[in-house]
């Protein structure tokens, strides 16, 4: 099958699991079926589905995700020992794990085609992270305390797991208990990878977005918490801070400087 016969099957399949959709005309252009098909896997229930499907999805992500470029934790080069800061998409870090900024519900983001790093993991990975994501909230039976960490694979993403905390909402006025809790989603990230004997980790700028924390104040926290805890464990871990946008990356590197 083709790119865009794939996308076609995946689309229709989904439109089929909602009786009131089955007639809706299909878009013509491929940016439409994109959006179409990442809008249907975003608001999707975690609820069986075929072999066939996962099949075909994992053919067409594999393939969208290598078109989107990869990038090698090997290809960078570190800005201190161990330590890397890199500007870019960080679905599409080759690393051991990248860590998401999920919220409590640790389902992923449900707004379709929403921006953020939670909606953006979701979709390039696959339907079986929710499932996967579902069943640990589920056996858990309360929704994830801000400042702990999660771990699963990554499916289609090129890195290997998907680690997932809930960093702090910030509200008026930060608090030393904000700074905690920020400090203890990195910890906690840290722990699970060692635990999981895992080599390299990309954090990307966890709470700065719709949670409003301090963008300087958050950098500064993330790296005095790794090289304490790296320190702390004698850990030779990779540690990569992902930025994406220009103030971000400008922000790391006077830290750094």
């Amino acid at each position: 099958m083709t790119q865009a016969e794939r996308r076609i099957f995946l689309i229709e399949y989904l439109l089929a699991e909602h009786p009131e959709w089955r007639k809706r005309p299909l878009p013509q252009t491929e940016a439409e079926q994109k959006y179409l098909l990442r809008s249907l896997v975003n608001v999707r229930e975690s609820l069986p589905v075929s072999q066939e499907f996962l099949r075909i999805q994992d053919e067409y992500l594999i393939e969208e995700n290598k078109a989107r470029g990869i990038t090698d934790i090997e290809s960078l080069k570190p800005i201190e020992n161990e330590l890397y800061l890199w500007r870019g998409d960080i679905t599409t870090l080759k690393v051991g794990a990248i860590v998401n900024a999920a919220n409590s519900g640790m389902t992923g983001c449900w707004q379709p085609c929403h921006a953020c790093i939670d909606n953006c993991i979701h979709t390039f990975a696959g339907i079986q992270l929710r499932a996967v994501c579902a069943d640990i909230m589920e056996k858990q039976g309360h929704e994830e305390p801000t400042g702990q960490a999660k771990i699963t694979r990554a499916f289609n993403l090129p890195c290997d797991y998907v680690i997932h905390t809930v960093g702090p909402i910030v509200g008026n006025h930060l608090t030393e208990e904000d700074c905690q809790l920020l400090a203890s989603c990195y910890k906690s990230c840290l722990n699970a990878a060692k635990e999981n004997k895992i080599d390299s980790i990309a954090f990307c700028c966890i709470s700065t977005g719709v949670f409003h924390f301090p963008q300087e104040k958050a950098a500064r926290i993330a790296v005095d918490t790794v090289r304490k805890w790296k320190a702390e464990n004698e850990s030779d871990i990779k540690v990569i801070f992902n930025v994406f946008g220009e103030k971000d990356e400008k922000i790391y590197r006077e830290i750094f400087s």
